[in-house]
């Protein structure tokens, strides 16, 4: 793979002068954002960072999973939006169109890795078709070997063990960090902010997902931002639009949470505490710190700092054993998740910030 060229190499020389205004202009965001951070540090007293530690469930053990790959360059996370209603009362789940179903599945799986190549967001639908790795029911004891089943099965079968066993083996990626959320963490968060600022192109009315919005700008509260990445049926491209969808709003959502009105008011950083990390389920090896180092990185792609896609589909809505399902683009993910392995620059097109 050829280096990149410097910027001077670009249509011709630039002046040192104004490449260094240029990266200061560039790199001024992020200076505020360390700025709020530090002060932040400083202000909260040891207690409460204990307090916001021992909020985070960290159930999930990944030390123990077995066949896994080799760690890679620069970190990847997998962050998971479960259909998880605990915390909801019999009217949210009414009022938020969740229905009622038990067990838990995933509505939204998203790889986002950062490194020195920048950071990439990519979503993979929750109908890929793919090979979930042999295992031992818990319930029975019996044996299953590799079989073909939707990614949206892997966290029913297995929960979040199993999903990343899927998601390692089908990508060849190693996951440093789990970050689940379920319903009830989703909603608390985006009201704890004082909702999302997002612009849609177009009327948008779902029936199962609640959703009813209209063409322009508007604020979403929890419930309505809900409804939004939930719903997939006018969506042109099925569950493929919503994981677009789901990548956009994650960036607004972070980036609104970085404004100084939330960052540097200690109510309102408490209130999006309290909203979210006692929600959150992370692996055992995930801190405080690995999720500001999330958000930070969250945060870059919502300023353009970053490339969000859809992991390469070939075809969508194939017939199989288990109803309609997405086969990826085996030749183009590869290449993909090499180059994010490699902590490369990524070449599959896809849209920044």
């Amino acid at each position: 793979m050829s280096d990149v060229p410097s910027p001077g190499a670009r249509g011709g020389s630039t002046a040192p002068g104004r490449r260094r205004a240029h990266r200061s202009r560039r790199r001024r965001p992020l200076r505020r954002l360390a700025v709020a951070v530090l002060v932040l540090l400083l202000a909260v007293p040891a207690g409460a960072l204990a307090w916001a530690q021992g909020e985070l469930q960290s159930t999930v053990d990944l030390g123990t999973l077995a066949e896994r790959p080799p760690e890679g360059k620069g970190t990847t996370y997998l962050l998971v939006g479960s259909d998880s209603r605990a915390g909801l009362t019999d009217s949210e789940k009414r009022n938020l169109h969740t229905g009622s179903a038990g067990g838990g599945r995933t509505d939204s799986m998203i790889l986002l890795h950062t490194g020195a190549a920048g950071t990439t967001m990519v979503s993979l639908p929750r109908d890929s078709w793919l090979t979930i790795p042999a295992y031992t029911s818990p319930l029975t004891g019996k044996r299953h070997a590799p079989a073909k089943n939707k990614l949206n099965a892997a966290f029913a079968i297995g929960g979040p063990r199993m999903l990343v066993r899927t998601i390692e083996h089908n990508t060849g990626l190693r996951i440093d960090h789990y970050v689940e959320v379920g319903f009830a963490g989703f909603v608390n968060v985006v009201d704890a902010v004082g909702g999302v600022p997002l612009c849609l192109p177009r009327d948008l009315k779902d029936k199962k997902s609640g959703a009813d919005l209209k063409k322009g700008c508007h604020t979403l509260d929890g419930t309505a931002a809900l409804a939004f990445v939930r719903q997939r049926h006018q969506e042109a491209q099925g569950d493929l639009g919503r994981t677009q969808n789901q990548q956009k709003f994650l960036a607004a959502l972070a980036h609104r949470a970085g404004e100084p009105d939330t960052v540097l008011n200690p109510y309102a950083l408490y209130s999006v505490l309290d909203a979210g990390l006692g929600t959150l389920v992370v692996d055992q090896d995930t801190g405080l710190l690995d999720l500001a180092s999330l958000f930070k990185a969250m945060h870059g792609v919502a300023g353009g700092r970053g490339t969000r896609l859809n992991v390469p589909v070939s075809a969508v809505g194939i017939h199989t054993s288990k109803g309609s399902a997405i086969l990826w683009d085996i030749p183009r993910a590869r290449r993909l998740f090499y180059e994010l392995g490699e902590d490369r620059p990524v070449t599959e097109k896809g849209g920044r910030g």
